[in-house]
């Protein structure tokens, strides 16, 4: 009982409609723990995504619970198959690390993905020689990792923009990602292109944010974060979560608070970052004042 579950999408839809049902009903999670004989610990792990709860339990918390029957039907949907992160299960999943993985399920759950990035092209946007020039100069793999691996593995998971019911993508891009080589000329010109081709998708906005914007509080560029917002089948609402990743650790944020300090920080970027088209012609200028075509 003490074993961490995996972090899956579903598992965070779940707990998080086990939260909803348990503040409706007026209990503390602590009283709500007692009505299936959990700790008090357990079951804020359950609702945080990080422990498992049984289809027994899953049932008698919602009897105790008195929800409705849709509702139960619901939890019980999110509880099937939620220890498994089934999108990536095969191909090239082994490159995916550990703490990312739980990324990469989101990715193929969400509606929206907000990127803020400031050195290089977001990983949904690059292309395949960029991906490549990437790894160029790394170990050859690690354990059964190879450099392949890494590469197919991001491509796979780019398969998000694209199909019936793609993505939404937007991401502001600092400068700096359109002027930092990767690969050679050839390559940068190729990823750029790649940029601008994307940028005109439907479902995927790119907007850039020069080097000379004065708009104040836009120093949180320096500082790349991800939003993911996954819909909810149930009534608690989308599943809603900030990922920044460090150089010794990645982190989710679900906390409100700090939820609310991204929202806002992303509100003053969008609003000093170029338009969709200008971004566009600006990317084009960086290519063609840098990586003109070869003769």
């Amino acid at each position: 009982m003490g074993a961490t579950a995996v972090r899956t999408a579903k598992r965070l839809l779940l707990g998080k409609e086990i939260k909803h049902a348990i503040d409706r009903s007026g209990l503390t999670q602590s009283e709500a723990a007692g009505l299936i004989k959990f700790r008090p610990q357990k079951i804020t792990d359950v609702v945080n995504g990080r422990a498992a709860i049984s289809y027994g339990d899953l049932l008698t918390l919602a009897r105790e619970l008195k929800l409705e029957d849709g509702h139960v039907d619901t939890l019980v949907g999110l509880h099937q198959d939620s220890n498994k992160r089934g999108f990536w299960s095969t191909g090239y999943n082994r490159a995916y690390h550990d703490d990312f993985r739980l990324m990469v399920d989101l990715e193929r759950s969400a509606e929206l993905l907000r990127c803020l990035e400031s050195e290089i092209a977001p990983d949904l946007l690059q292309s395949e020689a960029y991906i490549r020039a990437l790894f160029a100069h790394g170990s050859e793999g690690d354990g059964e990792v190879s450099r392949e691996d890494w590469v197919q593995a991001r491509l796979q998971r780019q398969e998000v923009l694209v199909g019936d019911h793609p993505l939404q993508y937007h991401v502001v891009i600092s400068e700096s990602c359109l002027w930092r080589e990767y690969g050679g000329p050839a390559v940068m010109r190729e990823q750029l292109d790649h940029m601008i081709k994307l940028s005109k998708r439907a479902n995927v906005l790119v907007q850039v944010l020069p080097f000379k914007e004065r708009a104040s509080g836009t120093q949180v560029a320096t500082r790349p974060f991800i939003l993911v917002r996954v819909p909810s089948p149930g009534v608690a609402g989308p599943l809603e979560l900030a990922y920044i990743q460090g150089e010794q650790e990645i982190r989710y944020i679900d906390d409100k608070k700090a939820l609310d300090a991204y929202e806002s920080a992303w509100r003053i970027l969008v609003s000093a970052a170029l338009p969709a088209e200008d971004s566009r012609r600006f990317i084009r200028y960086i290519r063609d004042r840098n990586y003109k075509e070869s003769v």
